[in-house]
């Protein structure tokens, strides 16, 4: 689970008082994607989750100062998934690119289970002015990426591959949940983008 940063002025880590305020903040998040789940973006609204939650209002906004922050700390909690998953079972392509295809059609499929809440963490990530934990989710993706390319730490090339994708998968799912494109054109774009990237210059057809 994604905690908030510790502070100063906080419970200290392991207390009574530190372990009810992360349980109050597990039942915010797990509100906010009770919602999304049934409608969208548009239904994760903060009083509507305090009220799913059964907490005051004071207490969403007390961890989230927006529900396009709540949305992605739920997309940072989703990848950091994604990560574990990997690491309890790595992919076993022969090559780097058939890695990151593997990696990434992983994560995608995880996605495409849940649409609406999808949709929703991608609007958000689109809308938010939460610069940290944009930057969080893309430290984290980075990393998944680059870790299955090669032994050892990432080149400037990886972190520029790495970047590239990640670019690539937020526009296919932007097209997904925008109704443009069929879920299978998602792991199309993924697998066109690695194979011209990291592979042998052969894309696949569509």
């Amino acid at each position: 689970m994604v905690t908030t940063p510790a502070t100063s002025d906080g419970p200290a880590p392991g207390t009574a008082l530190a372990r009810s305020q992360a349980a109050r903040r597990r039942r915010v998040l797990d509100a906010a994607l009770r919602l999304a789940e049934r409608g969208g973006f548009d239904a994760v609204q903060m009083r509507d989750v305090a009220t799913e939650a059964n907490v005051a209002l004071g207490t969403v906004y007390r961890y989230f100062t927006s529900k396009e922050r709540l949305l992605l700390e739920a997309m940072v909690e989703e990848i950091e998934a994604l990560a574990a998953r990997l690491e309890a079972r790595p992919p076993v392509g022969a090559t780097p690119a058939a890695r990151v295809v593997e990696v990434l059609s992983r994560g995608t499929a995880s996605l495409q289970r849940h649409p609406e809440v999808t949709g929703a963490m991608v609007r958000a990530f689109g809308a938010a002015d939460e610069a940290d934990v944009v930057r969080r989710v893309g430290e984290i993706m980075t990393g998944i990426i680059t870790g299955v390319m090669h032994d050892g730490p990432p080149t400037p090339r990886d972190l520029a591959v790495a970047r590239t994708l990640q670019q690539v998968w937020l526009s296919a799912l932007i097209g997904w949940v925008g109704g443009v494109d069929d879920p299978s054109r998602v792991v199309t774009d993924l697998e066109t983008a690695t194979q011209l990237l990291l592979g042998d210059g052969e894309v696949p057809a569509g």
